[in-house]
């Protein structure tokens, strides 16, 4: 189909002779004489370009052009006019034609403005693949992130009723020490859920605020962990802060573990006591702190099965970082700095 092109011009017959010559490199030109007739022809018609005159009788082109830029998928506007005047090109372009081009009745004159509409149209068909191509990326990102989402949210049902299986387990079983174990794979599998939970609830799919998802996280591990009278609080105090996903459920099962230990060593049975977890920004770092005043590391020899200090190792790990205890504090002080 032969490209269409609108040539508005009060001079009939400088129009003729566009469209003859147009009309020899394959286009169809249609001809309006002022901008008003022009601008009703582009509201009821298709047309792959259009040609603009300076000069127009009752408004100068630079209005019209406003009022093409402004139709809803405006085609490429050359402007053409007879004047010498830089401050008329530069007016055109600034208010949104395509190209420019010094209007007369020689050959050079439609050779000039060939090129000028062939590109103005190849320009105009690349800007609208390239947004076709974009809106599609987009659309095929929201797709994922819709579809990750729903995995996050099937992840964080499935690991909250194995969560619930192991409470469960952990209140019918007769040995105190079994019964605890469960209880710290509870734990650490909640540090887990609750990732999965934010997820599926968040806006952003690849990071998490590490605030809120602490505070979620101290909220189970309180009623897994102490739901006993008398036994030890914990005191969440936290920056602001945004971390990958996969450094974030390291950091929550270091502090699964950390306050997990301190539940268990921290204070006499009863005795109450407090447990805190900090997070702060460090210049470029953060550092995380997991902080009780109770009986201190003694000799610092691991205690139970060990298992809880392999596990900090590997979170302290995959964060490469390590974790660093305090020896002047009353208590136990850990601290996790680490690149968010």
């Amino acid at each position: 189909m032969a490209a269409r092109i609108l040539y508005i011009d009060d001079d009939a017959g400088l129009a003729r002779l566009v469209q003859k010559g147009f009309a020899r490199q394959g286009f169809e030109v249609e001809w309006a004489a002022d901008g008003e007739s022009g601008l009703k022809r582009l509201t009821e018609e298709r047309f792959d370009a259009v040609v603009l005159d300076h000069f127009l009788p009752v408004r100068e082109g630079l209005e019209v052009l406003a009022d093409i830029r402004a139709l809803k998928d405006a085609p490429p506007v050359v402007y053409v006019t007879a004047t010498q005047e830089g401050k008329v090109a530069v007016g055109a372009l600034k208010a949104g034609a395509a190209d420019y081009v010094i209007k007369d009745i020689s050959e050079d004159f439609l050779s000039l403005l060939h090129v000028a509409v062939t590109a103005a149209m190849e320009r105009e068909a690349l800007r609208r693949a390239k947004e076709m191509s974009d809106a599609e990326v987009l659309r095929a990102r929201d797709r994922a992130e819709a579809l990750l989402r729903e995995v996050n949210h099937r992840i964080g049902n499935s690991l909250q009723l194995v969560s619930s299986f192991i409470s469960m387990q952990a209140r019918t079983v007769k040995d105190e020490a079994a019964s605890q174990a469960l209880r710290e794979t509870q734990a650490r599998i909640e540090a887990v859920a609750q990732i999965h939970r934010r997820l599926y609830t968040s806006d952003d799919v690849t990071t998490v605020e590490l605030g809120d998802y602490f505070q979620g996280l101290v909220d189970e591990l309180k009623s897994s962990l102490g739901p006993e009278e008398g036994a030890p609080s914990i005191v969440l105090t936290a920056e602001s802060l945004r971390v990958p996903t996969d450094r974030a459920v390291s950091l929550g099962v270091a502090v699964a573990e950390l306050v997990t230990n301190a539940m268990k060593y921290a204070y006499a049975e009863g005795q109450g006591g407090e447990i805190r977890v900090l997070l702060a920004r460090e210049g470029d770092r953060a550092v995380l702190t997991v902080e009780d005043d109770g009986a201190g590391m003694g000799d610092g020899a691991p205690k139970g099965t060990g298992l809880g200090s392999m596990i900090l190792k590997a979170m302290a790990t995959n964060l490469q970082s390590r974790i660093e205890y305090d020896a002047a504090h009353r208590g136990v002080r850990a601290r996790l700095r680490f690149e968010p």
